[in-house]
């Protein structure tokens, strides 16, 4: 089938792709530690996010508890600035931010880029962590406002996590896109853009936080244009503007 008569498929990941992860973190750090925090409330986030990663596949495998992984992210975090934070602190701090993530909203222009992506393109999220605490999140999002119940997919529900494919074939099949052209949108490059790319699909890196691109090996010229990188959401709206009128859309 030619390239431009292929059916389009825009994939999502949830936290820090939908919305801004640090929103809900400066939130609940001004009301754990007032106005005089030990560390800026940016300058902890980045390190809090390293930590989580290194352990979260753990946590989903049941190999530790979601709270062990909360104390562990938290505690040495600090730690990385000489401060000292007890498990109870730590987990007092979680429920803050827990607590804000109940309030999550999409800014009015990714509310855009999904309108303007209805009706043009089928539309799904694949997002890693918990059953209960994700379907919370899409629900504080209201993302089933344009992008179907059956096309979201939490990996503890499917049994399987970004970076490994089986959760992206599963998608894939569950939408029937054998044929598409799909394109997945998300923050973690391991996870969503290789995980992405390793599935056969293109990727969308929605870099907000200006990381540095891990180091690749050759890539050839068609593999480099599978991914798109973003710092941005008006970057992601002429990204997918792009994506959606190469095809005639």
């Amino acid at each position: 089938m030619p390239e431009e008569l292929r059916k389009k498929a825009v994939l999502f990941d949830v936290d820090d792709t939908l919305y801004d992860q640090t929103v809900p973190f400066m939130e609940a750090y001004a009301q754990y530690f007032g106005e005089n925090p030990p560390v800026p409330a940016r300058t902890i986030y980045p390190v809090t996010r390293k930590y989580s990663d290194q352990i979260f596949s753990r946590a989903m495998a049941g190999e530790i508890t979601m709270d062990e992984l909360y104390i562990y992210r938290v505690k040495k975090a600090f730690e990385d600035f000489g401060v000292s934070f007890s498990d109870q602190e730590a987990l007092a701090f979680q429920r803050l931010y827990a607590h804000r993530q109940d309030y999550i909203r999409m800014s009015p222009l990714l509310e855009e880029i999904l309108e303007y992506c209805s009706g043009k393109a089928s539309l799904g999220i694949i997002t890693n962590g918990p059953a209960g605490r994700q379907w919370d999140k899409v629900k504080s999002l209201q993302a089933e406002r344009w992008i179907p119940h059956e096309n979201i997919f939490v990996s503890a529900d499917v049994g399987a996590e970004k970076p490994d494919r089986k959760i992206f074939d599963y998608a894939k099949q569950k939408m029937g896109l054998e044929d598409a052209e799909i394109w997945f949108v998300g923050d973690a490059y391991p996870l969503d853009v290789e995980g992405a790319l390793n599935a056969g699909w293109n990727a969308v890196w929605m870099n907000r936080r200006n990381r540095e691109m891990p180091q690749q090996g050759e890539q050839s010229p068609q593999e480099k244009r599978r991914v798109l990188c973003v710092r941005t959401e008006e970057e992601l709206a002429e990204a997918i503007r792009g994506i959606l009128q190469a095809a005639g859309k």
